[in-house]
């Protein structure tokens, strides 16, 4: 295995030593004190964190530069997070997608979240160490069989 990867945000980094890789979270919620709490929260943990208001402008950041892990809320103006999901999906499947809502109406929608492709729903609210712990969860190398 290359010791060079893919950190997100479009720069390669020789991890040799894995301290020095910090993974890149794309963090897309329309409340902004919610926002700002959760982008505290990863960014505190170590992770590079960008942020997005909505699927619009999640989607040209993404495309931009995508990142190792999204998180999105499925509720959100200019394109919900069902529709980044699909998005997302379509050209990049082997994206790493969170999904959260809170909306009791909309909590229904993580399920079809989840059959879209998000490897990991929360339902708000939720612990920021529940966040933590699903990001971690999804960075994590899949097993080799018989591991």
């Amino acid at each position: 295995m290359s010791p060079l990867v893919r950190m997100g945000w479009g720069l390669i980094w020789d991890c040799t030593d894995s301290q020095d890789y910090m993974s890149s979270v794309l963090l897309i919620e329309d409340n902004a004190d919610l926002r700002l709490m959760l982008e505290q929260t990863l960014a505190s943990a170590g992770y590079e964190v960008k942020t997005a208001e909505d699927g619009s402008r999640a989607i040209a950041l993404f495309q931009n530069n995508p990142p190792d892990v999204v998180v999105t809320d499925i509720y959100m103006p200019n394109r919900d997070g069902l529709e980044v999901i699909m998005e997302i999906r379509a050209s990049f499947p082997q994206t790493k997608i969170i999904a959260i809502s809170g909306q009791i109406t909309h909590k229904n929608m993580l399920p079809v979240a989840k059959t879209l492709g998000a490897l990991r729903t929360l339902a708000k609210p939720f612990q920021p160490q529940q966040l933590l712990s699903a990001v971690q969860e999804v960075l994590q190398p899949p097993s080799a069989p018989g591991d």
